[in-house]
């Protein structure tokens, strides 16, 4: 092969090394949808993670909010190892369809409010590398809840971001004023937090579990299967209230029939003697 065949072909690779699209290996970069890790490290704690999505969704239902969770959260295009899968998240004015993954530079919107279910195996990550990758995407709201008590005594915990940083939320039952008078709160009594953005009271009962209210009503925010079971309830209160009021409304008609029988009566006996 001639010098001159050989520089030839060498400028039509470098021509074609140009050609090619700038960003092609950024469109072929694959962002997976599982990182391989358990979903969670009990029953108890996938079911408190279900319990919490699907209560946040039924409360946003019909809204411009996303909740998921335990969904692979890409916030780094390009490197999908930029990735975490929080146990819940919410997003604002994103549409609430279904996802396989959550890229935060296609949405344009990262997550606002961030719940953890948490344990003393993951207590390290959860106060450590999440919490500052929370605070910087931009995450308002950051809430553990420790449902078997591993490390966390109350077993709940809120946290804010101020600043580039997150501090502990005031608790909503810490102290109560009347005017110049202040109640405080009974001795081991459990704290409460009031989230901003949720409008929601969350609260721990007496057996520790954790409990969303409606903060404007006071009601307590239901599962679907509760609501199911509510409905039916009602159903069955309406039904007996119908059968009730149709049995008095018989009882008011065989009355009326007698009524009318006896006054029948009465007139024949006036027509013979009189």
């Amino acid at each position: 092969m001639t010098p001159v065949t050989i520089k030839l072909i060498n400028e039509v690779s470098e021509m074609t090394v140009q050609l090619k699209p700038p960003h092609a290996d950024r469109d072929t970069i694959l962002y997976p949808e599982s990182d391989g890790k358990p979903m969670a490290e009990s029953d108890l704690h996938r079911e408190i993670m279900f319990y919490i999505i699907h209560l946040l969704q039924r409360w946003f239902r019909g809204q411009r909010v996303y909740v998921s969770g335990n969904l692979l959260l890409y916030y780094e295009e390009g490197n999908p190892r930029k990735s975490v899968a929080p146990d819940c998240f919410v997003v604002w004015d994103v549409e609430p369809r279904r996802r396989l993954i959550y890229k935060l530079w296609e949405e344009g919107k990262g997550p606002q409010v961030v719940f953890e279910v948490s344990s003393k195996s993951t207590k390290r990550e959860d106060l450590g590398q999440k919490m500052r990758l929370y605070a910087g995407l931009g995450v308002q709201e950051y809430y553990l809840y420790d449902p078997t008590g591993d490390y966390l005594d109350p077993t709940l915990a809120a946290f804010q971001l101020v600043g580039e940083g997150y501090v502990p939320m005031q608790p909503a039952n810490e102290e109560v004023r009347l005017g110049e008078l202040a109640f405080l709160p009974d001795t081991g009594e459990l704290p409460e937090y009031v989230s901003p953005l949720l409008g929601l009271r969350l609260v721990l009962d007496e057996t520790g579990y954790l409990r969303f209210f409606d903060e404007a009503t006071g009601q307590r925010l239901l599962t679907d299967e509760e609501a199911r079971q509510q409905a039916e309830e009602a159903r069955q209160q309406a039904e007996e209230a119908r059968q009730q009021a149709e049995d008095r409304l018989n009882q008011v008609e065989d009355e009326n029939a007698r009524l009318r029988e006896e006054l029948a009566r009465l007139r024949g006996e006036l027509k013979q003697t009189g």
